[in-house]
């Protein structure tokens, strides 16, 4: 085998050796957690890394009837934060197994 073989070979290594580092991320990230709140705390979502809602909170005294539309809105709130800070975990963890090599695809 040529020069060219060996670091051919040695790349695809690498490369099956991401992909397996990038499986058990993926399975990782589900137990990874992020939390985001509204409201000042009143709404708390807690979310994986797989953007799985976990739990929701709220506060009992935002549940009066004449507030729901904003309560409503502070659900909204915290999922798109909940969903953005995931992202970035996600994003983050699988640019430790990449070594910030963006793929396709892939976050």
């Amino acid at each position: 085998m040529g020069f060219g073989g060996a670091n051919m070979n040695k790349m695809l290594k690498q490369v099956q050796k991401m992909q397996g580092d990038m499986l058990k991320l993926q399975e990782q990230l589900g137990d990874m957690t992020v939390e985001a709140t509204a409201g000042g705390g009143v709404v708390k979502i807690v979310m994986t890394g797989k953007q799985e809602v976990k739990e929701i909170s709220l506060d009992p005294e935002i549940l009066n009837p004449e507030e729901s539309e904003m309560v409503q809105d502070l659900l909204v709130a915290a999922f798109n934060e909940a969903l953005r800070k995931s992202q970035e975990l996600a994003s983050s963890q699988m640019s430790k197994v990449t070594g910030g090599l963006k793929i396709p695809g892939l976050f």
